[in-house]
């Protein structure tokens, strides 16, 4: 492949970072196409394969409220679960955290929300509800040894209630963090974020007493702002950022929610920073072309497009 970026390190930035992929499961959750069992399974496998470590495997959430996933034991039966890769998997609720730690899981991933109207009508609580109905998932998780990460969605824009103050974030993410969660993933669900914006929150969590270390970033490109808000996340010192191959997803709960950031193009910019995340670009961008066809639509990915051509 050509035209791979001149690497030019940024001084003040973390000295590592991770990529955290979310395509097989907030990615395809959200999609109009219903993958099978054996094409997700693949998916998973040219992940792993293009050098992803972290690949968020499906969610235990009721078919009937997301049937895009409603094959999720069939799909981690098909995982090799103790390999160089870490699968962990959605959970809503105590019914779900059952199925999932039947189904083999290893560590989990739990979802709240920031601001109340998206609570609502998305998990059908208010947010100190929803709260409440995950402590005793993370308390289960915690003593089986199950790392949790926790979803924050709403961080910075709602289409509902509008821009999210990071006291707000802060309250969720101190709760969580409180409750043994990990890492915390800052979501911006709509993708109204603008650099600014992301340090205020990242700045807020720290004076909180939440380290840069134990935040993730969950961009979505609606306006255009993925990658500046990266960057801007980066400079606040947050070491981990979500994904996913081809930009396929969104959020099936929220208006105006498009695609999340692509993976090709976050690895991209990472490469161009100077970071060495050990992903395959090319095999990536394969991963995503494939995909693409199986979701019978163009990949988005500016940077998938353009190194496409250059082969």
């Amino acid at each position: 492949m050509t035209g791979l970026p001149m690497a030019v390190p940024e001084p003040g930035l973390p000295e590592s970072v991770a990529v955290y992929e979310v395509g097989p499961r907030d990615g395809l959750q959200a999609e109009q196409a219903t993958l099978g069992a054996g094409t997700k399974i693949e998916l998973v496998r040219r992940l792993v394969a293009a050098g992803l470590r972290q690949v968020e495997a499906t969610s235990f959430v009721s078919p009937r409220w997301v049937p895009q996933l409603g094959d999720a034991a069939e799909v981690l039966a098909g995982i090799e679960l103790g390999g160089s890769a870490r699968h962990p998997v959605l959970v809503p609720n105590e019914r779900g955290m059952r199925r999932a730690v039947a189904a083999g899981a290893r560590e989990i991933a739990v979802f709240a929300s920031a601001t109340e109207t998206f609570a609502r009508r998305n998990l059908g609580r208010g947010v100190d509800e929803v709260l409440t109905a995950l402590a005793p998932v993370v308390a289960e998780a915690r003593q089986r040894d199950m790392p949790v990460r926790g979803y924050i969605s709403m961080c910075f824009g709602d289409p509902w209630e509008g821009p999210v103050s990071p006291d707000r974030v802060v309250a969720v993410a101190r709760w969580l963090h409180e409750q043994g969660c990990a890492r915390l993933s800052l979501g911006d669900t709509i993708g109204a974020a603008t650099p600014g914006h992301v340090k205020a929150v990242v700045e807020a969590l720290r004076a909180a007493g939440i380290a840069t270390s134990e935040l993730a970033l969950h961009c979505h490109d609606t306006y255009g702002q993925a990658l500046a808000n990266v960057h801007a996340g980066l400079q606040a010192g947050v070491r981990e950022f979500d994904s996913s191959v081809g930009g396929v997803g969104g959020c099936p709960f929220a208006k105006s929610a498009t695609g999340n950031l692509a993976t090709e193009d976050l690895v991209w910019m990472l490469r161009g920073l100077g970071y060495d995340t050990g992903i395959d670009l090319d095999a990536l961008v394969r991963t995503g072309e494939w995909l693409a066809g199986h979701l019978g639509r163009p990949n988005p990915s500016r940077a998938a497009r353009a190194l496409s051509r250059s082969r």
